[in-house]
C-alpha cells in the first residue's frame, strides 16, 4: 500500500487559525491611561474633525468668480482737476487697477539728437562715450560728448528728446484718500450649482449708495473708501501715494450650505503684497502722441506713481455627504485602538511584573497536530519491534468490547458463566 502524501507546510500554515487572547489587567494606572487616551481621541474627532473642520461634508473648492470695479472721486493736481478717466488705469473696471497719485511729465518730446540726462553718462571728451553699452535709459549713444548746460557735458543720444528727468520733486494727489471704490463680485460653486453676489438682494432695504464699508459696523457694504483700505492694510496713505505700492483686497466665501444659502456671506480682508520685496513701490510709464502743424510727431511722456489694487476672490462650500461621514466615523473608531497599543507598551516595558504579563498575553504551543497532516505509519513488526520507537498508549477496553467477550464464551470477570450487562445483549442469559 503506497504511503500517504504529506501536505506541504504552507498549506498547513494557510489553514491555521489565530485568535487574540484577552487578558484582564486589574491596574488603576493602566486603566486610567487607557480611558484617558480614548477620551482624548474621541474629543479630537468630535470637537475638531466633525464640528470645527466639518469633515462630514462634501467640499467644493472650485469657485467661479467675476469682479467689476468702479472708482469715483474728483482730485486736483498741479492746477488741473482730474476725474476717473485721468487717474484710473485701465479704465475697463477689472479686478486689477491702478489709482495714479503722482506724475512726472516730460512734454513735447520729438525724435532727434540730444544730451543724456543721467549722471552716469557725464563726460569730458568723446573718448568717455565710447566703449560703453550702446543703449541708455533714453536712447542710443552716438559716441559724442556734447554740452548739457553751461557747466556740464554728457554723452549724446539718439531718441526721444529732451530725455526724461525723474529726480524732480512733484506733489501728491491727496484727494485720492477720500475716493470710493465699488466692488461687484459674483461667485458660483459648480458642484452644488450655488450662486451668490456680494450685493444685497432686491427689496432687502437700505440705501446701497450711502453705505461705507466698516469691519464692525458695515462689514457687508461693497463700497470702500481708499483711505480705509490703505489703513486696514497697515499702511500710511501719504507714504504709499508718494512711492506707490500693491495692495490686495481679498474677498472670502466660506459657505456652509447645510445652514442655508442666505448665510453664505463674503468677508473682506486687506494686505500689502510688495512689502517684503527690496524694490518697494509701484510706477509705470505711458505716452500720449500728437502731431504738430509742421507734420512732426511729438509725445508727452508720463511716469506715474500710484496704488495698485488686486481684488482676489477665494473660498469653498460644504454640504453634508454620507461618504465622508462614514469614512471619518470609521477612522474615529479605529483610532480609539491606539489606547490599547499604548497600554500594551506600558505594561510590557515600564511597569513592574512585565514578565508575568508577557507570559499571560503571549502563549506558545510548541507541538500540535494538524488535521490535514499525514497519519503515523505502524511499523511492520508492531510498535514494540520498531527500534527507537515507544509503544503507543494502550486504550482502556470499552464496555461494548467487554460485553462482546462475555458473549463469545469467555467467563473472565463474571463467575458463574455468561450473563447480560445492563441489558445490552438482549435476553440471552445463562441461569
Amino acid at each position: 500500500m503506497p504511503a500517504p502524501r504529506r501536505c506541504p507546510r504552507w498549506v498547513i500554515e494557510f489553514f491555521s487559525y489565530e485568535t487574540p487572547k484577552s487578558v484582564v489587567v486589574r491596574s488603576w494606572v493602566v486603566g486610567a491611561t487607557h480611558r484617558a487616551v480614548q477620551l482624548l481621541i474621541l474629543a479630537y474627532f468630535i470637537g475638531w474633525v466633525f464640528l470645527h473642520e466639518k469633515a462630514y461634508q462634501v467640499r467644493d473648492t472650485v469657485i467661479e468668480s467675476s469682479v467689476v470695479t468702479k472708482v469715483k472721486g474728483i482730485g486736483r493736481y498741479e492746477g488741473r482737476v482730474l476725474d476717473t478717466a485721468d487717474y484710473v488705469t485701465p479704465p475697463q473696471g477689472t479686478s486689477v487697477f491702478v489709482v495714479v497719485t503722482k506724475q512726472i511729465l516730460t512734454e513735447q518730446q520729438a525724435q532727434g539728437l540730444c544730451p543724456e540726462s543721467e549722471a552716469a553718462f557725464r563726460c569730458r571728451s568723446d573718448r568717455d562715450c565710447r566703449g560703453r553699452s550702446p543703449t541708455t535709459g533714453s536712447g542710443l549713444l552716438t559716441g559724442r560728448c556734447v554740452p548739457y548746460n553751461e557747466t556740464l557735458r554728457t554723452c549724446e543720444i539718439r531718441g526721444w528728446c529732451p530725455p526724461e528727468v525723474d529726480t524732480v520733486d512733484v506733489p501728491i494727489m491727496l484727494e485720492a484718500e477720500n475716493f470710493t471704490l465699488f466692488i461687484k463680485n459674483s461667485i458660483r460653486f459648480p458642484l452644488f450649482g450655488f450662486e451668490k453676489a456680494n450685493l444685497p438682494p432686491p427689496g432687502a432695504g437700505g440705501d446701497l449708495g450711502r453705505c461705507r464699508f466698516h469691519p464692525q459696523l458695515q462689514p457687508l457694504c461693497p463700497i470702500l473708501r481708499l483711505g480705509d483700505v490703505v489703513r486696514l492694510a497697515g499702511q500710511d496713505f501719504r507714504t504709499l501715494a508718494a512711492t506707490g505700492g500693491v495692495l490686495a483686497i481679498k474677498i472670502g466665501w466660506v459657505c456652509d450650505l447645510d445652514r442655508g444659502g442666505e448665510r453664505c456671506l463674503p468677508r473682506y480682508s486687506f494686505t500689502r503684497l510688495d512689502g517684503l520685496s527690496r524694490a518697494t513701490g509701484y510706477n509705470f510709464r505711458h505716452a500720449r502722441y500728437h502731431h504738430c502743424q509742421d507734420g512732426t510727431e511729438r509725445r508727452t511722456l508720463t511716469k506715474a506713481f500710484g496704488i495698485r489694487f488686486d481684488v482676489l476672490v477665494y473660498g469653498h462650500a460644504g454640504k453634508f455627504g454620507i461618504v465622508p461621514t462614514l469614512i471619518n466615523t470609521v477612522a474615529a473608531f479605529t483610532s480609539i485602538g491606539v489606547g490599547t497599543v499604548l497600554c500594551d507598551i506600558i505594561l510590557l516595558n515600564f511597569l513592574k511584573g512585565a514578565e508575568h504579563y508577557k507570559a499571560r498575553k503571549f502563549e506558545e504551543v510548541r507541538t500540535w497536530r494538524h488535521p490535514l497532516a499525514a497519519p503515523r505509519r505502524r511499523p511492520a513488526g508492531g510498535w514494540a519491534s520498531a527500534p527507537g520507537t515507544s509503544n503507543p498508549p494502550t486504550r482502556a477496553p470499552s464496555p461494548l468490547a467487554t460485553s462482546a467477550g462475555h458473549r463469545d464464551g469467555g467467563s473472565r470477570g463474571c463467575p458463574g458463566g455468561r450473563r447480560d450487562v445492563g441489558g445490552t445483549l438482549g435476553s440471552k442469559g445463562v441461569p
